[in-house]
């Protein structure tokens, strides 16, 4: 069983932390906080970022969860909402490379995740830059970034929502529902997924310095919207991406490419 946090005791600790292992014959070891609600898991995850940092503590794959969240937060500030029953994850993780060169840290992680999901049975797509689809309706968002130093890479982080068994907001949809049972299904429940996401991430992680192979896997998955991509007030047609992440446009002989912003 897990230590408690510092600062916290028994059945009242705010959190606890501590090796996790999951995925039959599969560990992986992470130091994992869960928070019963916390107002955002980014925001508890730079506090710990930052305290370790005081401490001269090295870097090691650190994940905060929450079974809810008050301000939950993706895209540019959009509110997520953050109900009881879904994965509601940041994370941090040790990322091999320097800038430019390593492979799309949002590209890697939206493949990793996607892959996890396809293991139920389901179909999914990436909807640049951030979401994952099934049957065209949401039922994951991320929020990557890179802690730097000059050119060199910290650490990544990233932030995951993931849809499970909690109620989704109109055009989104839940990995119970996905499965076919809306009142709830055992693959769906929080504690199955979170396993599932943090192997995800293992494999972002893993293949870092393998950016030919993350675009191409992420491109295989690109949602292609059949009326064309609205930018600017027209429609394009999206070409693919490129290995840093760009989403490739394509209009009348011209092309241009689109780049994330969080």
């Amino acid at each position: 069983m897990a230590a408690p946090c510092p600062g916290a005791s028994g059945s009242r600790a705010r959190g606890w932390c501590g090796p996790h292992r999951c995925l039959a014959g599969h560990p992986l070891s992470w130091q994992l906080r869960r928070l019963p609600v916390c107002a955002s898991t980014e925001i508890e995850l730079d506090r710990w970022l930052e305290r370790r940092q005081a401490a001269g503590l090295s870097l090691q794959r650190l994940a905060v969860t929450a079974r809810r969240q008050r301000f939950g937060h993706g895209q540019q500030g959009r509110p997520w909402l953050s109900p009881a029953g879904g994965i509601w994850l940041s994370a941090a993780i040790p990322w091999a490379g320097a800038l430019p060169g390593t492979a799309s840290l949002g590209l890697a992680v939206a493949v990793g995740l996607a892959q996890q999901l396809e293991a139920l049975g389901l179909v999914v797509q990436l909807k640049w830059p951030n979401d994952l689809l099934v049957g065209d309706r949401k039922i994951a968002g991320l929020l990557p970034r890179m802690r730097l130093r000059g050119q060199r890479i910290r650490a990544a982080q990233v932030g995951v929502g993931l849809n499970g068994c909690n109620r989704v907001p109109p055009g989104a949809l839940s990995v119970a529902e996905a499965l076919g049972c809306r009142q709830g299904h055992p693959l769906a429940r929080p504690e199955r997924l979170l396993p599932r996401v943090l192997a995800g991430l293992e494999w972002a992680a893993a293949h870092a310095q393998q950016p030919c192979q993350v675009r191409a896997a992420a491109e295989a998955r690109l949602w292609r919207p059949g009326a064309g991509w609205l930018h600017d007030g027209e429609l394009w047609q999206v070409l693919g991406l490129h290995a840093d992440g760009r989403l490739r446009l394509g209009r009348q002989g011209r092309e241009l490419a689109l780049q994330r912003h969080f």
